[in-house]
């Protein structure tokens, strides 16, 4: 319950403090790089350097990946029937395909879970979510944008990303045997423990409930294609065509219902694929997918 209380209180003072002007306007921004410079490397190799890895962590790496291929494919093609423009296009894929999976993900992970779903979470965020968004999502926005993609501008941006680094010096760690002295351990919990509190606060500051009328349609189809058959194509095929149950693909459902990744919005704006839409998705997306999640979290363990 204390976890539960703590999701709400921060969403709801991240919404309160944007709503009363109490932070700049891009304060989420300035959180955001916080998290991804520090808290979020710091959990990485907490975690993961000392976790006994197995096949279950192979279902949740693999799942970004899945979600992510099949909207490429799916709103390629609406744009083609729809005759959409590329960058609205472009906005889609990168917000209807990727889920905020560390920011939103990992507090209800551990809440459902416990330290097992946070160590996967945290394999399903590097090397699945963030991941793609720095390289297949970087391709997007070049295929879809003005720029031209580089393969090289490409690699750098994966091999600079310090979530990144942290997992593969964390992997690296863990091949080795490698436990945490108790100094090393001690520095990397107390840069780590803020990183709930850090990342609920990000995206009450985020959330939008006001949707435009001009931007109905296409919230519609993304969101609808992220929230509801994403996690029906994850749940078909893990539980389905892999004949794997438990909670390591309940886990991944849930994962993939998720509300967008606000760095796919960022990644969208850059390139110019529709940033107001990009925006929105994660703005109204997020808050819509948490009662959603609630529920699909009492289905998943009824069933």
């Amino acid at each position: 319950m204390t976890n539960l209380a703590l999701l709400l209180v921060c969403l709801g003072l991240g919404a309160a403090l944007r709503r009363w002007q109490l932070v700049p306007p891009g304060a989420h921004g300035v959180l955001n790089q916080l998290l991804i410079a520090v808290l979020l490397p710091a959990l990485t190799f907490l975690h993961l350097a000392e976790a006994r890895l197995d096949q279950r962590f192979l279902l949740p790496m693999l799942m970004p990946w899945l979600i992510f291929g099949v909207a490429w494919l799916f709103f390629a093609a609406v744009g083609r029937r729809l005759a959409l423009p590329r960058g609205t296009v472009g906005a889609l894929i990168l917000t209807g395909g990727i889920s905020s999976v560390s920011f939103v993900g990992f507090p209800i992970f551990e809440l459902l879970y416990g330290r097992a779903g946070l160590e996967m979470g945290i394999v399903m965020s590097v090397a699945g979510s963030i991941l793609i968004c720095v390289t297949l999502g970087v391709v997007v926005g070049s295929l879809y944008g003005a720029a031209k993609p580089s393969w090289k501008a490409i690699v750098g941006n994966v091999v600079r990303f310090p979530p990144f680094l942290a997992f593969v010096l964390a992997l690296g760690a863990n091949v080795l045997g490698y436990r945490h002295p108790s100094l090393v351990r001690g520095v990397l919990e107390r840069l780590s423990s803020p990183f709930p509190v850090i990342a609920l606060l990000s995206v009450g500051l985020q959330m939008r409930l006001v949707v435009p009328r001009a931007q109905l349609k296409m919230l519609s189809l993304g969101l609808g294609y992220k929230l509801v058959l994403a996690p029906l194509l994850v749940w078909a095929v893990y539980r389905g065509l892999t004949n794997h149950h438990g909670s390591t693909v309940d886990l991944c459902v849930l994962g993939a219902a998720i509300g967008p990744m606000n760095t796919a919005a960022v990644v969208a704006d850059r390139y110019g694929l529709d940033p107001p839409l990009a925006a929105q998705m994660v703005g109204l997306g997020i808050p819509l997918s948490l009662p959603l999640l609630a529920a699909l979290g009492w289905w998943l363990t009824a069933h």
